[in-house]
């Protein structure tokens, strides 16, 4: 059981990287394009800026609970540092608890961001509804969940990049 949800959360995790990097280059792309249409033909195009804005969402709620997993994200560990070793343990935990009710706060109050947005529209995309572009925080949250519940019963997931200690000398 503890494996194959382990492997689930790999699958996950893998699927949360490929959507992050996917808005990451779409945005990479879209600016240019902007900046293009603006300087060079005279002409800027009016949807450039808000596709970039709701990818940097897709980004930033998908893309995070991606780096939460493997302890990517910034934190501040001065404090806990300097407590006794036998504490440490539970502030881990006290720690993923909090990161849990956030996560819960996700789900819930974006749940119902996008209920009361679903039927308004965007104007420069009058086909695609509002609470469609709100449905990463939501959706982060659920992966953000996932993730702690997975760190909170099974420990920290493997590193999946191989790290090597050795020095390389050039004699």
């Amino acid at each position: 059981m503890a494996a194959s949800f382990r492997r689930a959360m790999d699958g996950l995790y893998l699927l949360c990287v490929i959507v992050g990097c996917t808005a990451l280059v779409l945005i990479s792309a879209v600016i240019p394009w902007a900046v293009f249409t603006r300087y060079v033909l005279n002409s800027a195009a009016s949807w450039p800026e808000p596709l970039a804005v709701l990818l940097t969402i897709v980004l930033t709620f998908i893309g995070a609970a991606a780096a939460y997993r493997l302890n990517l994200h910034m934190n501040v560990s001065y404090f806990a540092d300097k407590l006794p070793a036998q504490y440490h343990g539970l502030l881990n935990l006290l720690v993923q608890l909090l990161m849990a009710l956030i996560a819960l706060f996700m789900i819930i109050w974006g749940a119902q961001l996008v209920e009361v947005t679903w039927h308004n529209t965007i104007a420069d995309f009058p086909f695609l509804s509002v609470g469609v572009t709100y449905l990463p925080i939501p959706i982060g949250g659920i992966c953000l969940l996932l993730f702690i519940i997975e760190r909170i019963f099974l420990g920290a997931p493997p590193d999946p990049i191989p790290h090597s200690h050795d020095t390389v000398s050039f004699d």
